[in-house]
C-alpha cells in the first residue's frame, strides 16, 4: 500500500513539474534569433555551403533558419563551381540553397557573377587555347549571366554582379576581364544582369573599399557607371576587419559617402580577425598563401577571455555604426555560421584556429553575440 502511495505522489510531482515547464515555455515563448532582434533595422545574413544544405551537419539548417533572414552562397555560384567547363553547369548546390531560402522566407543573394578569381582558365580562351577576342568574351559573359541569373529569376533577390574590380591602389585591377574587354567589362556585366532579371537588386562588391585610397577608386568607378545610365542598387563592403583596424571613423565615413551617392550599403562578408596575420599580407586577395608558423596560431584550443572581450567591444562599435546608418544599410551578412565555418581558419595560412564570428564551434553564443544584441536595446 505504501508503495502505491509513493508511486502516486511521484506521478503527481512529475505532473506538476511538466505543467510548470509547459507554463514557463508558453509564457516566455521561444528565444529570439538575431534576425528577430534586428527586425526593422536590416537583414541579418550568413554564408552557406553544401555541407550545411545537404545536412551533413544536422544542426546547421535549423540554426540558420532561426538566426538569419538572408543567405549568400559561399562558393557554389562562383564560376568555377557552377560552370566548370564549356556548356556544363552544376546547379544542384545552388538549387538547394534557393529552395531552403524560399522555404524560410529569406532574402537570397547570389555571389558572384564576374570575378578575376575562381574563374576557370577556359573562360578566356578559344578551343585552341588562344585568348578570346573582346566580342567573344562579352558573348561568353552574357551567356553565363543569362543562364545563371535567368535560372533564379524572381528567386534570388540580389546579385554581387562584379566582385573586386578595383585594386588596392585604387586603380582598376588588371585581370583577364579588363585586358581582353577593357574596363567597361563592369558596365557590360551590370547591363547583362539587369536584362536577365530586371527585378533583382544588383551590387558591386569589394574588400577594403572603406579605406580612403581604394574607396576613391570605387567611388570613381560607381559614379562613372551611374553617369552612363547603369542601374546599380548597392555597394557591398565586405567587412573582413580586425580588432583594431580599420578605424571606426573610416568605416563610418565610407558608409556615409556611399549612401550619399544614393546607393544601398551592404556589409557582405563580415568577420573580425583575432589572430596575427603574416608580414606581407595584402588586403583580402585569396590567391595569397603563407607558410604555417606556430606564432601565427596563438590560440589553437580556445580564445582567451581577454580577447573575447576585445572582440565583443569591436562588434559593439561596428553594430552601433550600422544602426546609426540603418536607413542606408540594407544587410549585414556574416561570412560563416560559426567560427568553425570561417574561411579565416585556412586563409592565408592553412591549419590555423580562429574565432572571428558571434558563435563558437558548438553553436553557442560568445560574448560578442551578447554585445551585438545589446546594441539594439540601447
Amino acid at each position: 500500500m505504501k508503495k502505491i502511495i509513493n508511486n502516486n505522489r511521484l506521478l503527481l510531482y512529475t505532473g506538476i513539474v511538466v505543467l510548470m515547464v509547459f507554463f514557463t515555455v508558453s509564457c516566455s515563448g521561444p528565444e529570439k534569433g538575431l534576425k528577430d532582434i534586428f527586425s526593422g533595422y536590416f537583414y541579418i545574413g550568413t554564408a552557406v555551403n553544401p555541407f550545411q544544405l545537404y545536412e551533413k551537419d544536422t544542426l546547421a539548417k535549423p540554426f540558420i533558419a532561426k538566426h538569419f533572414n538572408s543567405i549568400t552562397n559561399e562558393n557554389c555560384l562562383k564560376w568555377e563551381r557552377v560552370h566548370p567547363s564549356p556548356g556544363v553547369y552544376n546547379f544542384a548546390p545552388a538549387d538547394s540553397m534557393v529552395a531552403f531560402g524560399q522555404r524560410n522566407n529569406m532574402f537570397i543573394v547570389g555571389h558572384c557573377l564576374v570575378w578575376h578569381s575562381q574563374t576557370p582558365k577556359w573562360v578566356f580562351e578559344d578551343s585552341l587555347g588562344n585568348p578570346l577576342t573582346r566580342d567573344a568574351l562579352l558573348e561568353r559573359m552574357k551567356d553565363h549571366i543569362f543562364t545563371v541569373v535567368g535560372r533564379y529569376k524572381g528567386k534570388i533577390g540580389g546579385w554581387d554582379v562584379v566582385n573586386e574590380a578595383v585594386g588596392d591602389d585604387g586603380r582598376m585591377r588588371k585581370s583577364n576581364w579588363s585586358e581582353i574587354i577593357g574596363d567597361d567589362f563592369v558596365q557590360k556585366a551590370f547591363e547583362f544582369a539587369r536584362e536577365a532579371d530586371p527585378g533583382a537588386e544588383l551590387y558591386y562588391n569589394d574588400y577594403n573599399i572603406e579605406l580612403p585610397g581604394k574607396r576613391e577608386g570605387a567611388v570613381t568607378l560607381l559614379r562613372n557607371l551611374m553617369d552612363n545610365g547603369v542601374k546599380i542598387d548597392g555597394v557591398g563592403i565586405q567587412g573582413h576587419w580586425h580588432l583594431e583596424s580599420p578605424a571606426l571613423q573610416v568605416i563610418d565615413t565610407s558608409i556615409k559617402i556611399f549612401t550619399d551617392m544614393g546607393l544601398k550599403v551592404l556589409i557582405t562578408e563580415l568577420d573580425v580577425n583575432v589572430i596575427p596575420e603574416p608580414m606581407g599580407l595584402i588586403g583580402a586577395e585569396i590567391s595569397q598563401n603563407f607558410e604555417y608558423q606556430k606564432l601565427l596560431n596563438p590560440y589553437p584550443e580556445s580564445l582567451p577571455d581577454s580577447v573575447q572581450q576585445k572582440l565583443a567591444g569591436r562588434y559593439t562599435d561596428l553594430f552601433n555604426t550600422f544602426i546609426k546608418y540603418k536607413e542606408g544599410v540594407g544587410r549585414v551578412t556574416f561570412w560563416g555560421v560559426h567560427d568553425g565555418y570561417s574561411w579565416k581558419n585556412n586563409w592565408p595560412i592553412r591549419g590555423r584556429t580562429t574565432y572571428p564570428l558571434l558563435f563558437d564551434r558548438n553553436y553557442q553564443p560568445k560574448p560578442a553575440y551578447n554585445a551585438v544584441i545589446n546594441t539594439v536595446k540601447k
